[in-house]
C-alpha cells in the first residue's frame, strides 16, 4: 500500500490519487503530483517592507503603528524585535515584544534592522 502525502491546504491525511491528480475530499483542494514535488525543493522567502531577505533569529524593527487585537494596546514605531521566528499562514513572523507578550507579525510592516 502506497502512502500518499497530505493535503497541502487543509492537512488531511484522507488524500487520494486519482489518474496524474491528487485530490483532498474533506476541502477539495486538487493538485499534481509533479507540483507537490517541485514545491518540496522551494524554500519559503519571507521578505521585509524594503524587500530584505528574513531569516529566523534575525532582528527587525516596526515601521507603522501596529494596534493589538482585542486590547487597548499599540506596537509603537520604531519597536525593536529580536529573534524572530517565520512561520506559514498570513502573518509570516511569530515573535515576543517587550511588555506585549508573544505576537504575530506581517513581515509587510517590518525592516530588517
Amino acid at each position: 500500500m502506497s502512502t500518499l502525502p497530505p493535503c497541502p491546504q487543509c492537512q488531511s491525511g484522507y488524500t487520494y490519487e486519482d489518474g496524474a491528480q491528487w485530490i483532498c475530499p474533506e476541502c477539495g483542494h486538487e493538485w499534481s503530483a509533479d507540483a507537490a514535488a517541485a514545491g518540496d525543493e522551494e524554500a519559503r522567502v519571507v521578505k521585509d517592507a524594503n524587500g530584505n531577505l528574513l531569516q529566523d533569529g534575525d532582528s527587525v524593527t516596526v515601521i507603522k503603528d501596529l494596534k493589538v487585537k482585542g486590547s487597548s494596546l499599540v506596537v509603537k514605531v520604531g519597536t525593536k524585535v529580536r529573534n524572530i521566528r517565520l512561520v506559514d499562514g498570513d502573518h509570516d513572523i511569530d515573535c515576543r515584544i517587550d511588555g506585549i507578550g508573544a505576537m504575530k507579525l506581517k513581515s509587510e510592516f517590518v525592516r530588517k534592522a
